[in-house]
């Protein structure tokens, strides 16, 4: 998709959060009324006809457009987040991420097979936050599951579509 106003405001930070890495900072879209509407406008048009029943929005930016995009499909909107954040039963998967080991939750009665699930994250790089949350996910047997970005970083070698061989996965820019 690639739309001119949304790469145009997405801000690029330098050695953030360590040396090397070229960190894409959505804040700056959530700030832009402008782009919100962009984006919720395009992810709309890309699930409106999918049958989404719940969106899981990946900590915590992820959130943001999750809630968004979730009140325009009339769907739910389920939270994956760091451990110890959730307050019932959860179930959790850990994961290797470019500079580190991290772990994500969900409430154990968070999803069910009856649903349609959009798994919705800021950013796709590697690949290793996505693909846990979709392996919890996949643990609650739903009928289908999509997974969406914002961002997919390409230009520094990083391939973390090759993780959903297989599985629609959609983003909105490239970089």
């Amino acid at each position: 998709m690639n739309n001119k106003v949304l790469i145009d405001n997405l801000r690029s930070v330098q050695d953030f959060p360590r040396k090397g890495i070229n960190f894409r900072d959505v804040t700056t879209l959530y700030k832009s009324a402008e782009c919100m509407k962009i984006m919720v406008d395009e992810m709309y048009d890309l699930y409106k006809d999918k049958g989404i029943t719940k969106i899981v929005g990946v900590e915590s930016r992820g959130f943001v457009m999750a809630g968004a995009l979730a009140t325009k499909l009339g769907a739910g909107v389920v939270l994956a987040r760091k451990p110890g954040k959730l307050p019932c039963t959860t179930i959790k998967e850990s994961f290797s991420k470019e500079y580190g080991v991290d772990t994500v939750e969900m409430h154990l009665d968070a999803i069910d097979e009856n649903d349609v699930v959009l798994i919705h994250d800021d950013l796709l790089a590697t690949g290793g936050t996505a693909k846990a949350v979709y392996k919890l996910v996949k643990h609650f047997k739903p009928k289908k599951v999509y997974i969406n970005f914002i961002v997919e970083i390409r230009d520094e070698g990083l391939h973390g579509r090759d993780e959903f061989e297989g599985i629609e996965l959609t983003t909105l820019m490239t970089v």
